[in-house]
This record gives structure tokens, sequence and C-alpha cells, in this order.
């Protein structure tokens, strides 16, 4: 997909906020997929059942607008890479739009919009998606142009050749040349071990190498492992007739054959495994910035509430602990923000990051000391429980949100069904966080916020 098409962004969007817009990719600054919902809402009323061919399908019914989302995700993402071969699972989300059997290619596109509908897609760690929201008569088009690609898409050496160039073009417009970036995207997954756990050690976008030397047959190969009924989950959310839903699904889905059941992913990481500490230069960059990560369980561990309440406690927004104590107090920081899985929730082990950018004419030694200071009050007296209650009612508020709109909701189903693994806790999963104490939160900052479990990057202007 060239850039700039509409379609785009294709990367997680928890770093915006952190950097002034203008330096941040504008892949990163829309708003990130919804996770979980409200325990005050009613029981949502979800259809699920699978398809033969062994395609999942949630099916939730919505008359409030004229709206329906076609939410489609895959299983498959950076993590699902092997050395000698990354990079993949960003290449196919631009391989999607590039035709398919009876939609030549930018058809997509043009059927949606002129529809009156809209499109996206996006690469993650643990999932690739592709979704479309447009008038809810149209509902047969999203569904049939979804299955067309799944069941024959256009993988031509032409095709892949103009895709490797694309994602080339993409690093270098996003990252190479943007402040940060590049040092977040590719350093950053140096937080896991790549021996043991090489399905997060690796940047999302992967290595330009192992697209370079990708053949037709490499790319085909990893269509057919995971981009087959067996290995995906379609939610459909909005104004339709269950009936006449079932009915489309079973006609344009139901005869894609199954594929191969894929591999397991191997992860072997611990959370205390040993410190690091690297610089980075960074040629775009004119202020040192300082990243610290500590590595964190699962998003469905009992302790991610604690720690994601934790991160907007300390560092999300103008009220923030470190904004407080960095940017308005001290001054030693231009910005200062916390950010929990900043590709994405996974399955595997995430990360709690922070990362300050120093302010003009301070050391960058001035504001990671002030920055672990703050880290280090946090393991040793808490918070309080008016900064929990703060925390929680920002998230609920985003939680409740999220029903009033059929894409966001979608993207909750699927949240609940992959990551929590049962689609019945896109009702329930928000009691996990509504029980969070301020006990807990000092807990897992001793637990998991120690030196031993981080990495720190010093990111350096590069000198000219």
């Amino acid at each position: 997909m060239p850039i700039g098409s509409p379609r785009r962004p294709s990367w997680p969007r928890r770093l915006a906020g952190l950097l002034p817009a203008a330096l941040l990719p504008a892949a990163l600054l829309l708003p990130r997929p919804a996770t979980a919902q409200s325990a005050a809402a009613p029981r949502t009323a979800i259809d699920s059942y699978t398809l033969p061919n062994g395609l999942r399908v949630h099916l939730v019914e919505d008359h409030a607008s004229q709206v329906v989302a076609v939410d489609l995700w895959y299983d498959v993402g950076s993590r699902n890479e092997v050395p000698g071969r990354t990079g993949f699972a960003h290449l196919f989300e631009h391989m999607m739009f590039q035709g398919s059997a009876n939609a030549p290619k930018g058809e997509h596109m043009t059927l949606i919009g002129n529809a009156g509908g809209n499109l996206n897609g996006s690469t993650r760690a643990d999932v690739t998606n592709f979704y479309e929201w447009l008038p809810s008569n149209r509902l047969n088009l999203a569904l049939w142009l979804e299955a067309d690609r799944m069941r024959a898409l256009a993988i031509t050496p032409a095709n892949l050749k103009n895709q490797q160039e694309a994602v080339k073009e993409e690093r270098r417009l996003r990252f190479d040349n943007q402040p940060y970036s590049g040092a977040l995207v590719d350093r950053l997954p140096s937080l896991w071990d790549a021996q043991g756990c090489f399905a997060y050690a690796h940047s999302l976008i992967g290595s330009m190498d192992d697209l370079n030397a990708a053949k037709v047959e490499d790319v085909k190969a990893f269509f057919d492992q995971y981009y087959a009924p067996n290995n995906a989950t379609l939610v459909v959310v909005g104004d339709f007739k269950p009936a006449e839903a079932k009915a489309l699904i079973a006609q344009y889905f139901g005869d894609i054959p199954r594929g191969k059941v894929p591999p397991p992913v191997p992860c072997a990481q611990g959370l205390g495994t040993a410190a690091r500490r690297e610089v980075v230069p960074d040629r775009n960059a004119t202020l040192p910035a300082v990243l610290v990560a500590f590595r964190i369980p699962p998003v469905n561990h009992a302790d991610y509430p604690a720690l994601e309440l934790l991160g907007t406690i300390v560092g999300g927004g103008e009220s923030s602990r470190f904004n407080r104590a960095l940017v308005r107090d001290a001054k030693v920081a231009l910005a200062a923000q916390a950010l929990v899985n900043p590709f994405g929730p996974t399955r595997g082990p995430g990360g709690w990051v922070t990362l300050a950018i120093a302010n003009q004419g301070v050391a960058i030694d001035s504001a990671e000391t002030r920055l672990l200071a703050e880290i280090a009050r946090v393991r040793a007296d808490g918070v309080d429980e008016e900064e929990v209650t703060k925390a929680k009612n920002a998230y609920r508020f985003a939680k409740v949100s999220e029903r009033q709109q059929a894409l966001p909701f979608a993207e909750a189903v699927h949240f609940a069904a992959l990551f929590l693994g049962d689609v019945r806790a896109v009702d329930t999963d928000l009691d996990r966080y509504q029980a969070v104490t301020a006990a807990d939160i000092r807990r897992v900052a001793a637990t998991y916020l120690r030196p031993e479990n981080s990495l720190t990057l010093v990111i350096t202007p590069e000198k000219k």
C-alpha cells in the first residue's frame, strides 16, 4: 500500500502524548484499540459460533445507528516470525490490499469508499487485523471483500516487489526520519531475551535485509500458514439481522479451506534476568532522552491491571507524577510519560516503559536521576487512594465510551476472546481494575519496577 493512503497506520498507538505531535510518526497518533468493557453495563448478547473450516465468529446486534463494523483478526503478528524471516507480518498487512481474485488492486478501498464506509488495518506483535465500518445495508460488501482476499490473495512477484519498497519507504518516513522513534522501535525489543523469547525480542517492522531476501514462495508459505479461516476470528457489530449475517458469512467464508495448524510460539523469559544499559545515537534528535523499561507479565495476569493503573498515575497526562516532578517543578524534562505495552497488548511478557526527554541545556543524567527517584518513591511509599480512584475513573470512562461505537466495541470483543481467553470477559474485565487497591499498586511496583528487571536506553543526538 503506498505511503499516505487512507488505510494507514499499521503501528500501535501508545506513544502518543509523550512526544510533540510533530515528532511522532503519524501511525502512532491514533487511539489505541479498545481492551475491556464496563462491568456496570448489562450482559452483552453475543452470538458465538464456529464454521466447519474453523473460522470463529462473534455477532453483536445493535440497532442504535445504521452502521455495521466488520472486524477480522488473524492470529499472527511479529511474534510468529523466526530469525531470517522477520517483517513478514507487517509486509502482509500491506500485501492484503494488493488485490485478490475478484477485487483488483485498489478495488477494495474504492468499493468501501463508494459505499460511504472506511477501512483500516494494523500489525501488532500478537495479531494482524483488518476492518471496515460502513452503512449497514452494505454488510455484504465488506464480508465479500474480506473473504475474497482470505481465499485468493494476489501474491505475485510484482506485488511483492512493490510492497517491499513500500515498507522501506514507510520505515524511512515514519521511523528513520523521526527523532526517538527508530530507537524505540529497534532497541526497546532488546528488553526481552532473543535466545529464549525471539517472539518479542525483535522489531515489529522487521529486518530490511530479511524483507529484501524474501521470495514469492516464502511469502506464499507464510500466507498459507497463517491467513486461513482456522487462524482467524470475525466480529460483526452493529445494525444487522443475525439470520442474514450468518447466511452471508456461510456463503462467502464457508468453503475456504482450512490451513495447517500454526506452530506454537516459544517464549522462555524471566522477569528479573538482568539490568541492561545501552547508549543509542539518534541523528534526528536535538535533545537527549532516557528510556527505562521493565519486564512485566501478560495482560491476562492478575497483576496487570495494577501495573496499567500505575502507569496512568505516574505517567499519564498533565497531572501525573512524572509531569509534575520532572517537567513542571524541576524543569529537567521537556516531556515525561509512562507507557504500558507501547506496541500493543501481548499474550507473552510485556513492557512497562518510561521515557523522559531532557530540557534544553539539561544533562540527560539529571533527567534520569529524577525519573528513577520517582520510580523508587513509588516502590517505597506506594500511591494515594485518591490517585487510584482517579486512574480508575479515567479507565472506566474509556471503557464506557467504546460501547458507543461499533468498531471500538468490535475490537473490545476481539481483545476479550484472544487476550483474556473468553469473549464474555468483554463485560467483566473492568472488575479487575475496579478491585485494584493502593496496596496492590505498591506491591506490583516493588515486584516489577526493580533495577535488575530493567533496560535503560540513553538516546543521544548524533553529532553532525
